[in-house]
């Protein structure tokens, strides 16, 4: 590969053009491997950034795509139906809480998230009611578009810098009391304090459930989730929930929501949608939340994504939704968390070790200080590892058919970067 090319002028995620990072080529994958240009293997902990929960080179997930791409590739969503979305729609509609009645397709999981916040706004319209801000969580991350940047928070992410251009919602204290803790409940109280104070003029709230990922890779009680929803009903505020990273079952449960036993109004899903094939995602609602904004001045919901519905990308989506129907994934995820749980509170020994965390086939170490992103890299790279750290989080999200032999490699990379100085800043 021409890597002198895309180090002059390609522009990758969170990097700078003036001090490129070193990537690494790519050429195939299979299972949870990839493999680089140089013939290197290396376990992937990332699923993609969380995506590919079947594994690499499905071979149900190809010959869907491969059977759809012979029919139609794309077609507009204007006037126009098929089959794919039909069969994704129900799939999904079957999977999601009982009370979700209509989907919303669209291409990633930021413009779930802005479609999500345009409903909310156009629900208030129809009703009458001028509502214009958000109630969301410290700590959260909803995508890098405009809007979902706005109800990101505003001093502790990296859209910080945007502060004074986005529109300002309100911002709540983040819960303290982990997964596994017993509950406090004062972690609730400046939540019901925000609420209590500016219900008239919000529109809804919306969080991450049980899991703040990238603004913290955070794991929180059941308990707050649930009070959330109690106050949303006790206000008549909507509760939207961004299930982007929670959703089809990386917690145990399909979503995370259901820790809680708890239904949104708005859902928000993407990233392993379509098992990490292409980009598609989905915003589902209740029928009130729909017909309501139906049933307001404009008549319609006022949003259409140029590639809505892409047929290819819903039939790999509803093959995806195939697998985990067979409920695999339940054991999958289950023995991930078991081996986390048994692993990784063993590197909470070392100095450089803030917290050790896990739910699901999620795993956490947190550390003290930064890391030093192009040495760790290269360092899980010569350990025959793909992690992908940011900040003082080391984190591992594998792929479900990830076995024992690939979680134990995966935490003893990490616990050979903890023993090495230069894989850490200042």
């Amino acid at each position: 590969m021409d890597l002198t090319f895309d180090r002059r002028h390609i522009w990758h995620p969170y990097t700078s053009t003036l001090t490129p990072l070193t990537c690494y080529p790519v050429t195939s994958a299979q299972g949870v491997s990839l493999y680089f240009e140089d013939g290197r293997e290396v376990i992937d902990g990332m699923s993609s950034w969380w995506s590919a929960i079947h594994g690499y080179n499905h071979p149900e997930l190809n010959a869907a795509a491969h059977a759809q791409i012979d029919k139609v590739s794309h077609v507009m969503f204007g006037g126009i139906t098929h089959q794919p979305a039909i069969d994704l729609c129900k799939k999904l509609l079957a999977l999601a809480p009982d009370n979700l009645q209509h989907v919303f397709l669209a291409d990633s999981g930021s413009v779930a998230v802005e479609v999500s916040l345009k409903m909310a706004l156009q629900y208030w319209h129809a009703k009458g009611e001028s509502r214009s801000k958000f109630l969301t969580l410290r700590d959260g991350y909803h995508g890098d578009t405009f809007a979902a940047m706005s109800v990101t928070d505003p001093d502790n992410s990296m859209h910080s810098l945007y502060k004074g251009f986005l529109p300002e919602h309100i911002f709540a204290n983040s819960p303290k009391t982990g997964f596994w803790q017993e509950w406090d409940e004062s972690d609730l109280d400046d939540f019901t304090a925000k609420l209590t104070r500016h219900h008239t003029e919000i529109a809804a709230v919306i969080l991450e459930p049980i899991v703040q990922g990238a603004g913290g890779m955070r794991i929180y009680h059941p308990k707050f989730l649930q009070g959330v929803r109690e106050l949303c009903d006790q206000f008549g505020v909507l509760l939207i929930l961004d299930e982007i990273a929670t959703g089809f079952g990386r917690t145990g449960k399909m979503f995370a929501c259901e820790h809680a036993a708890i239904e949104p109004d708005i859902l928000c899903v993407g990233k392993a949608l379509t098992g990490g094939y292409m980009t598609l995602s989905a915003t589902m609602t209740t029928s009130k939340v729909a017909d309501t904004v139906c049933g307001g001045e404009a008549g319609c919901f006022m949003h259409g994504p140029t590639f809505m519905g892409n047929p290819l990308a819903c039939a790999v989506a509803t093959a995806s939704m195939a697998l985990l129907e067979r409920n695999e994934w339940q054991q999958q995820t289950k023995q991930i968390e078991q081996l986390f749980s048994e692993l990784l509170p063993n590197l909470a020994q070392y100095d450089l070790v803030a917290d050790v965390r896990w739910l699901g086939a999620i795993g956490v170490v947190e550390t003290k200080r930064p890391v030093n992103m192009e040495a760790i890299q290269a360092h899980f790279v010569e350990q025959g590892v793909w992690i992908r750290p940011f900040g003082k989080l080391i984190y591992m999200m594998p792929p479900f058919i990830s076995q024992p032999e690939h979680i134990e490699k995966l935490v003893d990379a990490v616990e050979s970067a903890l023993k090495r100085e230069e894989c850490f800043s200042g």
